[in-house]
């Protein structure tokens, strides 16, 4: 996966416009069109400390996420990417899609602080490695610098 393409794709998209809606849907299908073995690829915007859906592709997902529960609820509550070969051995996993073996999440920070994280689920185990983890955090990172949350 050329994620210095991703990164490119998503600093042009922000050139057209920064406000997190149209920024975010468009960064989830990108991501979602561009990696291949994914069943979801999408945001979970931060809200009164907790998790709240926001845009993605995808089947029908889970809507609010407490922090510290789950993969994206640990992200949110730790601040760091947490990359997971095997969901079901993930304590506290939360199963909004039972086709999901491994998962990816990164924050993305504004304002100070967490504002939102990405989620990449896939079907197959083991799915996201290191070399996935760099080229997400850069795409989240390119995200950040351009991102309008108002």
């Amino acid at each position: 996966m050329d994620y210095a393409q991703l990164v490119r794709q998503i600093e042009a998209l922000a050139e057209a416009e920064r406000w997190y809606v149209p920024l975010l849907a468009n960064a989830s299908a990108a991501l979602y069109d561009a990696l291949p073995d994914l069943n979801w690829a999408g945001f979970y915007l931060v809200r009164d400390g907790a998790l709240v859906l926001g845009p993605f592709q995808g089947k029908v997902a889970c809507i609010h996420i407490r922090a510290g529960r789950g993969v994206c609820g640990t992200a949110l509550a730790e601040d760091r990417t947490v990359r997971v070969p095997d969901v079901h051995a993930f304590p506290g996993h939360i199963a909004c899609d039972s086709a999901s073996r491994s998962e990816i999440v990164v924050p993305l920070r504004a304002g100070g602080g967490v504002a939102a994280v990405l989620d990449l689920d896939s079907p197959l185990p083991d799915r996201f490695d290191a070399r996935d983890q760099a080229g997400l955090e850069d795409v989240v990172r390119a995200l950040e610098r351009s991102i309008r949350f108002d």
